[in-house]
């Protein structure tokens, strides 16, 4: 279904906006503009499937375990929703601790409902059933990854007597009525937005006046893809919020007109992803210089969330492929007395000589020291960290278990992998040799006698040797450095022999990993050279900049 919002305009026709399933619109503007109001009126033109998320809501608990009674549950919720219609419920709140509770009433429900199917399936002896229902991950489980992925080291569960309860990295227990106001924050939207009807449309107000960005930027960009059967619009001064979700929409808002207390008309634009924002606008928003890293890959691709975590005060921009990434540095840096933005880039090595990864330094773009991202999620290392965390709970072996897998790992590249790999390999090096000995300017205007040479043969030959001779040796290290094995079946092999459905679980763990054990994060951040010490407040030199 598409939800239809209209914007009145003082001069023109109003403005339609379409949104459907899936969609996310992001309302920005300066203080004073008039966006709570126009929020205000997008919940009343959808009040039949709008769930509203104030930013002057309230969020404390009044207690661990369920306060309301079903009846109680549906009272409230028509009593809320009449109450929300209202003129003054922009600014006024008459029932913030009751919105929590309703919040926690529909997490503890939805996880009792997926347990009474599941047991109901099994009562009747339909064992597919029960399977196929309990691949769909309870409500509190998924909330616990997406606190994780957030950055909020915290774990909630429910107890006897339906008590819900927390622990911080591995904390005694504590009442979820506890938390402090940022994970409470975060635990209220997270459960009101997993637990509501498909076809809903979210109408969330400022959720930064709460939560760090380092928290609501990946915790907002998960919960959208969890609820790709839900509409968004989020009102926001952070500008990095749509940089951080690139096929979103944005609306600005200007201005707006009052007819005594009530506003009647906006000043407003929808804007392309890509649209400029004029300076005014943004120094009223926002006032200070941000900092973006763009890195190769996609929306959907591994590197994403892998940077967010180990940069998490950065947003993170995909570009598909390095040339993207070099231009839109370039371009950033190059106006830099026009906007508020730091730029890097971080491009995959690709056997990039160091000579070229100095040039790329020279203008603010670091390239990893593996020839691509999959290095980091399947470094010795890290996967020796998950070696133990798998044989924790089956009792095995570690090292037994990571030398198998690297073992499985090799073995799995077969002859025809070889003479791949080495071929990428020495096309690498056969490229650069060509482009080293193009001619100069001087060399045309001296007339020489040019001729380029490249024993081709040669160069595969050393390429697949180099290659046998790390797999003889077990150099995992090495052939993450130097060959594309993303095109092979290799890193598949290691997953599946460390206990993994794939790589994508695997890769996840990792993800967890990381969140879960902070001298991890660092040993990893490390991976990266001196990239973690520029964005942190020195310049591409490494010389730290004065205050």
């Amino acid at each position: 279904m598409a939800f239809v919002l209209s914007v009145a305009r003082k001069d023109d026709s109003p403005l339609e906006l379409s949104l459907d399933a899936g969609d996310v619109l992001f309302v920005l503007g300066a203080n004073g503009t008039g966006k709570s109001s126009l929020m205000h009126r997008f919940y009343g033109q959808q009040a039949h499937a709008a769930k509203r998320i104030s930013a002057h809501r309230q969020t404390w608990l009044q207690s661990n375990d369920l306060a309301l009674s079903a009846m109680e549950r549906r009272n409230l919720e028509q009593n809320v929703r009449s109450r929300d219609t209202n003129a003054d419920a922009r600014y006024r709140e008459e029932y913030a601790p009751q919105r929590s509770s309703i919040a926690l009433y529909d997490l503890v429900d939805a996880e009792n409902v997926r347990a009474r199917r599941i047991a109901g399936a099994v009562d009747e002896d339909d064992l597919e059933l029960a399977k196929t229902l309990s691949r769909h991950e309870a409500p509190i489980k998924t909330i616990n990854a997406l606190l994780r992925l957030s950055n909020i080291p915290v774990e909630i569960w429910v107890e006897e007597n339906e008590q819900v309860r927390a622990r911080k990295n591995g904390s005694a227990p504590y009442g979820v009525s506890e938390l402090s106001d940022g994970e409470r924050n975060a635990l209220i939207i997270a459960a009101t937005v997993l637990t509501a009807a498909a076809g809903s449309i979210f109408l969330i107000d400022e959720p930064e006046r709460h939560l760090h960005r380092s928290i609501i930027s990946p915790l907002l960009t998960a919960l959208f893809a969890e609820r790709a059967d839900c509409a968004f619009v989020v009102s926001t001064h952070d500008l990095m919020l749509p940089l951080d979700n690139p096929g979103a929409q944005s609306l600005l808002v200007r201005a707006c007109d009052y007819s005594g207390s009530n506003v009647i008309s906006w000043q407003a634009d929808l804007l392309a992803s890509d649209a400029p924002i004029e300076d005014n606008i943004k120094e009223d928003i926002i006032g200070a210089r941000r900092r973006i890293i763009f890195v190769e890959g996609v929306e959907s691709s591994m590197d994403r969330p892998l940077y967010g975590l180990l940069f998490p005060e950065v947003s993170i921009v995909p570009k598909e492929s390095c040339r993207e990434v070099e231009q839109a540095v370039r371009g950033i840096r190059s106006a830099e007395g026009l906007h508020w933005l730091e730029a890097w880039g971080l491009v995959d090595v690709d056997g990039r000589q160091s000579e070229d990864r100095r040039r790329l330094k020279d203008q603010g773009i670091f390239a990893l020291p593996f020839y691509s991202v999959e290095a980091v999620y399947y470094h010795p290392e890290v996967m020796r960290l998950i070696a133990a965390r798998s044989a924790a709970l089956t009792g095995d072996d570690t090292e037994s278990k990571y030398a198998d897998a690297v073992n499985a790992g090799l073995a799995a590249l077969k002859d025809q992998h070889v003479a791949h790999l080495a071929s990428r390999a020495a096309e690498k090096t056969v490229r650069e040799r060509i482009f080293a000995a193009l001619p100069t300017r001087q060399t045309v205007s001296d007339g020489r006698h040019i001729s380029i040479e490249v024993d081709v043969a040669s160069d595969l030959a050393r390429e697949q040797q180099r290659l046998r001779d790390a797999i003889s040796r077990g150099n995992l290290l090495d052939i993450l450095t130097a060959y594309p094995v993303r095109e092979t079946p290799m890193l598949g092999s290691l997953a599946s022999k460390l206990g993994f459905r794939g790589r994508s679980d695997y890769e996840k763990a990792v993800r967890k990993l990381l969140i879960d054990e902070p001298e991890t994060l660092s040993m990893v951040q490390c991976f990266f050279e001196e990239l973690p010490t520029v964005l942190n407040g020195s310049n591409v030199t490494g010389e730290v900049e004065s205050e």
